[in-house]
Parts: structure tokens; sequence; C-alpha cells
């Protein structure tokens, strides 16, 4: 079987020939609705020319969080820079695929597009000479099927066969990644049975955005070849761990790191501190986007090392905010660590929240508190409150009653995004809020 071959197109014309060279049969045209589900259709290489010029119509009221039926008609135009072929397709019919760019019929951006929402507030930094580099740990479950969450092993943090009976799987996603232009760092089995996290190299946030949609599709597929379920669900399982995505981010201006001064304490500049203070200052603003599905404030819980108070620190991982100091004095490892988001939120969506804040910290000028390095989870409420620290959002329900008043979270998504997805997790509340569990069948029935 011949061996994928990863592409550096720079435009429609590279995409044309590799699309020749390597007799691609189909072009998968990728994007995702307001919630970072993906969504795909499919063209034949005779279509790549009229798509690249003129872009291929699809409905738009059918996708969630896009337009409404009367005003349907949207444009998916293909960047040529995001084209792979899919490494988990048989090559001797070879697929590829490309992210997309939604436009409305006059050709402007669809302000319902997340890439564009990303794309506009880089842009903003951009203004300014900023760079923004993201690296997040997006850490994810096997189990036996997608009906129930039963676990492939009892392994815990780093462990290793026989007690993690997942290594073999953890190669093939992978050597899968790394087949489509993926840069790996490390794997490893996670704290809770049959979880289990691959990290990647820090990247721009755009193509990092795009990456992390990869990265859930390749686990997913090459989970099913391997006959189990891949899940990035927050909180599968009760009792255990859920399934965070640490997010590392850094400012470049100039090709310096701009978290970086060699004079100041602990190497972080002036900017840095600033960032972080963003980061603390809207941290309730941006739960709903970080952590978007009911799901999810079942892992912000104390207890499960999910960080549920808003406090920064340098090696204590208690705190929401984390300054990493893997290698002190380092320029380019200088960079802060946001623990709260989870693996299943839309990454293009959370991206810009986070750089929204952080840009508004440096705009403002927000004074850092001082870093709390006791262990957060272990002070009483009375504690947390001498020392200032309060709490994310205890709910969904919670977290989007902040976001509506959140002008940072508006600006940065854009009207369109901002009330389309605060109308989709009202919904999701009150469907949720209805439902009789199991849990009240058990405890309440025989009692009252």
């Amino acid at each position: 079987m011949q061996k994928p071959v990863v592409f550096d197109c720079r435009n429609a014309d590279d995409v044309t020939r590799a699309v020749k060279e390597h007799d691609i049969s189909f072009v998968q045209f990728w994007f995702v609705d307001v919630l970072g589900n993906l969504k795909s259709f499919q063209v034949t290489p005779s279509e790549l020319d009229e798509a690249f010029e003129e872009g291929m119509g699809f409905d738009g009221s059918s996708i969630e969080g896009f337009s409404r039926i009367h005003e349907s008609d949207m444009l998916a135009y293909p960047d040529p820079t995001t084209f792979q072929i899919v490494s988990w397709r048989p090559m001797e019919r070879p697929v590829a695929r490309m992210f997309c760019d939604i436009k409305n019929p006059d050709g402007s951006p669809y302000e319902g597009d997340s890439r564009y929402v990303l794309k506009r507030i880089l842009g903003k930094a951009a203004e300014d000479g900023y760079s923004f580099y993201v690296g997040p740990e997006l850490e994810f479950f096997l189990f036996e099927s997608s009906r129930e969450p039963k676990t492939l092993d009892f392994g815990g943090y780093f462990d290793a066969p026989p007690l993690d009976l997942a290594n073999d799987i953890r190669r093939d996603i992978i050597n899968a990644l790394i087949n489509m232009g993926i840069v790996v760092e490390y794997s490893h089995h996670e704290v809770a049975p049959s979880q289990h996290e691959i990290d990647l190299r820090y990247q721009e946030a755009l193509k990092m955005a795009d990456t992390a949609v990869t990265y859930r599709v390749i686990a997913k597929e090459v989970a099913r070849r391997h006959g189990c379920y891949a899940t990035f669900m927050p909180k599968p399982l009760f009792g255990e761990n859920g399934s965070g995505m640490h997010v590392h981010q850094s400012l470049f201006k100039n090709g310096r790191n701009v978290f970086y001064d060699p004079d100041a304490p602990d190497n972080l500049s002036k900017e840095c501190r600033n960032y972080i203070s963003g980061l603390l200052e809207h941290a309730n603003e941006i739960t709903a986007v970080c952590n978007q599905w009911v799901n999810s404030y079942k892992r912000l819980v104390p207890g499960y090392e999910a960080p549920v108070y808003v406090a920064w620190a340098r090696r204590n991982r208690s705190s929401l905010v984390r300054v990493p100091m893997y290698k002190p004095g380092k320029e380019k490892a200088t960079r802060v660590e946001l623990r709260s988001p989870d693996p299943a939120c839309n990454p293009y969506l959370a991206f810009a929240c986070m750089l929204a804040s952080g840009l508004k910290g440096m705009e403002k000028k927000y004074p850092l508190p001082e870093a709390v390095e006791e262990d957060i989870f272990e002070m009483n409420e009375e504690e947390r409150k001498k020392h200032n620290i309060p709490s994310l959002p205890g709910s969904l329900f919670e977290a989007v009653e902040v976001l509506e008043k959140s002008a940072v979270v508006r600006q940065a998504l854009g009207e369109h995004i901002f009330n389309n997805f605060i109308a989709n997790k009202k919904i999701e509340w009150n469907n949720y809020r209805i439902q009789v569990t199991e849990y009240e069948l058990k405890k309440y029935l025989p009692l009252l």
C-alpha cells in the first residue's frame, strides 16, 4: 500500500496539480456548524476549477446556526492550503479534503461561519503585529461501542501495557495524523480507565482549529476500524476524571514571543501578565463557549482535576490558568495554559473567545492578581473568599446567563453566531431539565 503524501499547497493550481498527480477520486469539502460539528460534501475533480472561482452552493437553512429558510443560499469556497489526502481511506482510490470558507452569494464572508469568526479576531490581532499560537491537549475515551461507556482497560495515568490495552489504537491514530501533516509531540494513557491523550505541536490558531476538527475525525475513524468507539464527551463515566482540552497559548510579534521578558520575574512580560488578567476577568463569560454542553458541567466539579476556580499559578494545576515551567527561561516555551475547556467545544469559537479575552486584558491593562500556589481544591469556601477566588458557572444554564451579558464575547463572535449559539443552548438546557433520570428514579421513587 502506498504511503500517503503530505502536501504543502499554496493555491488552486497546486491543488489541481496534486489531484492529477495522485489520481484523487473525490475531494471532500469540510466546514462546521455553530456547535463545531463537522459538515461535509464531496465533489469530483472536474468541479474544482469552478469551486475555487465561484464556490459550491448549498442550503444553509439545513445547517445548525446558519441562515433562515428565506436566505438559505450559501457558497463554500475551498481553502487550498488545507488540501490533504484523508489518511484513513484506502489509498487505491485516494480521497482528499479541504476546509472551506462560507460566503454569501455576493461573495462577502458569511457571519455564521465559525472559521470566519476566528479569522476576524486573528486579523484584529494582526493589525497590532500579533500572531496567535495555540497548543490544545485533547483527551478522549475509547469504549466498546457508542451504546454504553464500557471501557477497554483499567489503566491509569502513564500506564503501559498490559494495563494500557489501546497502545496500538493510539499508534494508528498518531500515524494517521502524521500522514496528514499534523505534528504530534507525544501520547499516553490518561488518568481514567480507557482514557487517552495525544498532544499536538503548537501552531497558528486557525490551522490548529482545522487540525482539532481533523484530530477528532481521525480518532473516531481509526477507533471504528479497530472495532471500538472514540468519544470526546467531557464526562462519560461517573466517579472518574472527565476529558479536558487544556489550551496552551502565546502571542508572537516579529518572530519573537511577546509573553517572554528575560528581565521580568519568571520571565513573564507585562503583555503576558495583562493577557492572563484578561483570561481571568472574562473566564465566566467564555465558559459557555469553551464548555458548551450540559455534560460539560459534570466534568467541571471539584475533586476530579478539572479547574473550577478562577485563579492563576505557575505550577499549581488546581488553578484555572497556569504558566507551565517545564523549560524556564526559554523564550519559545513561555506560554499560558487555560485548563477549563473541553474537547467537545467548537475550537474556532473557543480560540476566538480566548484571544479576545486576552487582548482585552492587554488593551485595558487589567492588573494581575497574586498567583495562588496553594492547592485550591483543599481550601474551604472561607479560604477561597479570603484569596478572592470565584468559581466558574456550575451549569450550562448559569454559563449562558453570564454569556448573554458579555460585550467581549458578543463582539468576538458577532451578533449572528452569538444569538444563534445562545438560542441553541437554551433549547438544550430546557430539553435536559425536563428529563427524568435513572438517578431520580432510584433515589426518589421508593421514598416519595
